[in-house]
């Protein structure tokens, strides 16, 4: 799956279903003082990702994530580890 893709699919489930304002997302900005998850947040999050892209992201997985660009390079590697 291309970047631009994993990104656009993204950003709108997370507008979407977690109410975050799409002018808040960028690159840089923080993932998790952004989107002001709960505990029971990520567990959504972790299904969202699984119903979308196909790929389970665990807790190792969320302590790397700093920014957006962070997350988009978590999900791009997922998945082509998944798909070798």
């Amino acid at each position: 799956m291309e970047r631009e893709k994993i990104v656009a699919t993204a950003n709108d489930f997370l507008v979407n279903e977690f109410e975050v304002d799409g002018d808040e997302i960028s690159n840089d900005a923080n993932f998790k003082k952004t989107l002001g998850l709960d505990s029971l947040d990520y567990i959504d999050l972790v299904v969202v990702i699984e119903s979308n892209f196909g790929v389970k992201l665990g807790e190792a997985d969320f302590k790397n994530i700093l920014t957006f660009n962070d997350f988009y390079s978590t999900i791009e590697n997922k998945i082509a580890e998944k798909n070798k």
